[in-house]
């Protein structure tokens, strides 16, 4: 048996889904436990692309069973349309190989227009939310007004929570927002029937996980999002509604935090970060738009540009502490090769104060400034690359150095969006 936890180490968007696609094949089951429709991992088979939001990224693996826990906030409609999507692209997808939790809390067409309109009401203040519905669903469901999976099963059930939902969400829309309310008996249709067709995936996941983890089967558990936008422990308050990293699989499948074995990092070679909040090792000049285009760092759901600047390993040397992380892995390397000097942000500073660790006891980041170091560069291609030893000397050394600043050793590196685009550190 063992069990293993593949997480986002920056603000997202660090290449999940390719990882995950990988390490799946050696994997019996793939466990999403948080996030919603917001996330957009993206793995590249041959010439095909494939951007998963909902469903885990091991489903293009044959042989696994792939799982929709509690943690998740699922938007039915968005997931049927995944599922119908790669079916028409010949992937098989049913109750054999999908599964989904009873307890997952839905997103309702009410939540993606509460989610909008809050935006819009911030103006300056926004937090940059993708507007898919995900934080009114998880404030739905800490306030204990929400409406879970097993709850779109039972017609009468559904009725009677739908339409308390509703009413209350639709006197927000009519008399704070000034809007038009959304039908009730619409909406109880609608979603009695999105149940119907539902119920085949539908199971206590819980139950599941831990009956195959005890039975010998191998257990990878999927984050979404990165761990500088979790709830806690991120960049408050542009941050995600859940809790991204490590901390979130427990409360988010029902697996127990103590048979956790091992947990992986994944990060890019430099960073970026989609919307608002802060980003100390921002560049907003040249090199961070070469990073941009070079990298196509273009958000895979959205479509937002996405900023960009160098590795920063303060907050790496963060997110590997608070995520209890055995080893990290390095996408984007191929990038780089763009650059004849590159920088590390290594320290951060505010007028005369300096900060060699996060500063997570502060209130926000604002005025903080990256301190950098300078490493050669290369420019060699390295796309075509299988081996650490094959490395252009500069590459090996700023794999290394980075290494040391954040104290975790690299399992692997990436230099391209392809499946075979990796390169084993030992190699």
């Amino acid at each position: 048996m063992s069990s293993l936890s593949v997480f986002g180490a920056q603000w997202g968007d660090e290449g999940k889904g390719k990882i995950i696609d990988l390490l799946a094949r050696d994997a019996d089951i793939i466990v999403r436990y948080q996030g919603g429709p917001n996330a957009g991992h993206t793995v590249v088979v041959g010439a095909q692309t494939y951007v998963l939001r909902l469903i885990p990224s091991g489903i293009l693996n044959r042989g696994t069973l792939n799982v929709v826990a509690n943690g998740v906030a699922l938007d039915p409609l968005r997931l049927f349309e995944e599922i119908d999507e790669l079916r028409a692209r010949g992937v098989p997808v049913g109750p054999e190989n999908l599964r989904v939790s009873s307890n997952a809390h839905v997103i309702f067409e009410h939540h993606r227009k509460l989610d909008g309109l809050a935006e819009r009401w911030r103006g300056a203040g926004r937090i940059g939310t993708t507007g898919r519905g995900i934080g009114p669903c998880y404030a739905d469901k800490t306030a204990r007004t929400g409406l879970r999976v097993s709850d779109l099963l039972d017609a009468d059930t559904c009725r009677k929570r739908l339409s308390a939902a509703l009413a209350e969400k639709n006197a927000l829309f009519e008399k704070v927002y000034a809007e038009s309310s959304l039908p009730v008996d619409e909406a109880v249709h609608k979603y009695v029937a999105i149940g119907a067709r539902l119920a085949p995936f539908v199971c206590d996941t819980g139950s599941l996980v831990r009956k195959a983890y005890a039975a010998g089967k191998r257990v990878l558990f999927e984050g979404a999002q990165g761990a500088l936008l979790d709830l806690d422990h991120g960049t408050y308050p542009y941050v995600t509604s859940s809790s991204t990293g490590t901390g979130g699989i427990a409360p988010g499948t029902g697996f127990p935090a103590a048979r956790l074995e091992r947990a992986i990092g994944i990060a890019k070679a430099y960073c970026t970060r989609v919307g608002e909040g802060p980003f100390p090792s921002e560049d907003k000049g040249r090199d961070g738009e070469v990073i941009r285009e070079v990298g196509h760092e273009y958000g895979s759901v959205t479509g937002r540009p996405r900023r960009c600047g160098w590795f920063d390993a303060v907050a790496m040397r963060y997110t590997l502490e608070l995520n209890g992380a055995t080893s990290w892995i390095a996408t984007n390397l191929d990038v780089l090769s763009a650059f004849d000097q590159l920088k590390i942000c290594t320290g951060y500073r505010r007028g005369a104060e300096s900060f060699a660790e996060y500063p997570a006891d502060l209130p926000n980041l604002d005025g903080i400034e990256p301190v950098h170091e300078s490493i050669a560069g290369w420019r060699d291609d390295i796309t075509g690359v299988r081996r650490y030893s094959a490395l252009p000397a500069n590459a090996r050394a700023y794999v290394e150095r980075l290494e040391a600043l954040v104290g975790v050793r690299t399992q692997m590196l990436s230099v391209g969006p392809e499946r075979d685009q990796v390169i084993p550190r030992d190699s």
